[in-house]
């Protein structure tokens, strides 16, 4: 795929969404940082569904580190693998209130360096919390970018590096966005909705869905 291409595409989702952003319910980057931990293998609506009174309750790091394990469990029951997440989030907690005075470090290094938070996680949190250019590459992102051609690549990372190479500036920092929506609405995984596919006429995919 060529430039012309990436730049139809791009120009296309912003012009439908202006102003893209996650599904997660936050109010600050601490809550963006602790949904985003709650949303490895669950959806949004269902970890929006446990933080709605999560952070009512315990809305910074130090009143979500005084909840303990048990009683944020409480909390993210009905979310998967909650028991691993508690306990990542109130060790992550403890190290936010220790180091960082409660804060989200602006900082890779330091967010990868947080039990539960990967090199994904961590793309999240730079770019809507902090509006870095990053590109976090889900499964949704691994898809479109690979079907597509806007960036194909065996990996997650090696389609992280290549986005960022091969899209132009002006879109990096919402591009994460707009291909994550796409992917979950439009190009899905078992049957992609080529025929209502606002961006067909670039898209490389060779086995296209048409009515």
């Amino acid at each position: 795929m060529n430039r012309d291409k990436r730049t139809a595409i791009f120009s296309t989702l912003r012009a439908a969404d202006p102003n893209p952003t996650t599904e997660l319910n936050y109010d600050t980057p601490f809550q963006l940082l602790i949904a985003v931990i709650l949303s490895a293998q669950a959806t949004d609506v269902g970890v929006n569904k446990a933080t709605r009174r999560l952070f009512v309750d315990a809305p910074d790091a130090g009143t979500m580190l005084s909840l303990g394990v048990d009683g944020l469990k409480s909390y993210i029951k009905t979310i998967g693998l909650f028991n691993s997440k508690a306990s990542n989030v109130i060790k992550t907690c403890q190290i936010l209130v220790d180091d960082y005075n409660g804060e989200v470090p602006r900082d890779r290094s330091a967010l990868e360096a947080l039990p539960g938070v990967g090199r994904k996680t961590a793309n999240v949190v730079l770019n809507t919390a902090f509006g870095e250019p990053t590109i976090a590459v889900d499964t949704h992102i691994f898809r479109v970018s690979n079907r597509t051609g806007i960036a194909p690549g065996k990996t997650p990372l090696e389609v992280e590096k290549r986005l960022l190479r091969l899209t132009p500036d002006e879109f990096k920092k919402d591009a994460h966005h707009w291909l994550i929506l796409h992917g979950r609405y439009v190009c899905k995984a078992r049957r992609p909705l080529c025929g209502e596919c606002s961006i067909l006429e670039w898209c490389e995919y060779r086995r296209k869905e048409l009515p």
